[in-house]
């Protein structure tokens, strides 16, 4: 069974806060990840980010970012099914790095890729 993978993070952040000051994640090994633009909705509970991966080929998909009160989840946009390759569970851990590097305060609460987020939060 090919789970998705997803991180959930302690509160809230503020979308519309993120987007302004995001330039993009970018990272050439051990695979190709390109995550260049966030696109928040309207009511600013919830983003999308196009995400590029090489590995053994190329893939593109979109990660959610969506928020409630309570919690800052991020997961595979429904609509995008790529395989779930390390490739893919690598894209989730760089951008979980960003985010407790943008909010130092966040604290990831739940994940099914903890295998691939210790190794980036530690480095």
């Amino acid at each position: 069974m090919n789970i998705l993978p997803h991180v959930v993070f302690s509160r809230k952040i503020d979308l519309l806060d993120l987007s302004k000051n995001f330039t993009g994640l970018f990272q050439k090994n051990p695979v190709l990840i390109k995550i260049s633009a966030i696109f928040v909705q309207n009511n600013g509970f919830s983003a999308l980010l196009p995400t590029i991966i090489i590995d053994n080929i190329h893939r593109e998909f979109l990660i959610e970012i969506s928020t409630t009160k309570l919690k800052t989840t991020i997961r595979l946009y429904p609509v995008t099914d790529p395989d779930k390759t390390d490739g893919v569970k690598l894209s989730f851990a760089l951008l979980a790095k960003y985010l407790l590097v943008v909010y130092p305060d966040l604290k990831i609460t739940k994940s099914n890729i903890f295998d691939y987020t210790d190794d980036v939060i530690t480095s």
